[in-house]
């Protein structure tokens, strides 16, 4: 073992998202993390004290590299809508492609996100705050017609959940689904409009 390898969190994490795809959520374990590391275990439980702090810290990772992208459409210059639009779009997209790219590795997160509650939650919590934020915009620029931001912010992230939430990911190769997602964001956007006609 090279107990000289300088460790970091990030780098176990890569690692361990390795060994997941390797050996699968129910069979890899923090001791073939150490190894494909070339590192005792214990090296591992400094930076990552439990196998569930590890799991969390890899479902977190995941849910952030969707979050990422979609934060800096929220933080763009320019109309609210077509903003809000492509936020929500590239949401879907992103879900989209995790479940069709690598259908193997879309179910061990998936678990691992059931098990990381807190991280979820947090995830949910900053997608909606990016929505609150377009939505601010859209009301300052004078585009949006709301009372409350955050409050519509969540409304729409519970009305779109069909298109991004995991649990609905069976339907999501439906051949109708783009005319549906169409609809909806039309429906949505026209609601929020200063000007209804």
């Amino acid at each position: 073992m090279n107990e000289a390898v300088v460790l970091t969190p990030e780098r176990i994490l890569e690692v361990t998202e390795d060994v997941l795809r390797r050996y699968g959520l129910a069979k890899a374990t923090v001791v073939d993390v150490a190894r494909a590391l070339d590192v005792s275990h214990g090296s591992v439980y400094r930076h990552f004290p439990s196998k569930a702090s590890l799991r969390e810290a890899v479902a977190k990772r995941w849910l952030d590299r969707v979050k990422a992208p979609l934060e800096k459409i929220a933080q763009e210059q320019g109309p609210a809508p077509a903003k809000l639009e492509r936020w929500l779009r590239a949401l879907f997209a992103a879900k989209y492609s995790k479940v069709c790219d690598d259908p193997e590795m879309f179910a061990t997160y998936l678990t691992l996100a059931r098990e990381a509650c807190e991280a979820v939650k947090a995830h949910k919590q900053g997608l909606v705050d990016q929505v609150a934020h377009v939505i601010a915009d859209g009301v300052e620029q004078g585009a949006f017609d709301v009372g409350d931001a955050k409050t519509t912010a969540l409304a729409i992230f519970d009305a779109t959940t069909r298109y991004h939430h995991p649990a609905h990911s069976g339907e999501w190769s439906d051949a109708a689904q783009p005319a549906r997602i169409d609809a909806l964001l039309a429906l949505l956007l026209r609601g929020l409009a200063t000007n209804k006609s």
